[in-house]
């Protein structure tokens, strides 16, 4: 009866935590360092150069990312 019990509950924690990994929207702030994540790399940016393109592409908050302030 206790390993029945046990059991259960084990599937029962297994089953939450698998519904409570569902993803959950991305913030602003999330979303704009995706976008200025792919910019750069579509530019094949790397070392310094990918480090200041994506500090001042976050900065910008004013312009959507790529826009020239």
């Amino acid at each position: 009866m206790k390993i029945t019990l046990l059991v259960t509950l084990l599937f029962g924690l297994v089953f939450l935590t698998a519904v409570g990994a569902t993803e959950k929207p991305l913030t602003p702030q999330q979303q704009r360092m995706t976008t200025c994540n792919q910019q750069a790399t579509a530019q094949a940016l790397k070392g310094d150069a990918r480090k200041t393109y994506l500090s001042d592409c976050l900065k910008n908050s004013q312009s959507a990312p790529g826009e020239k302030a």
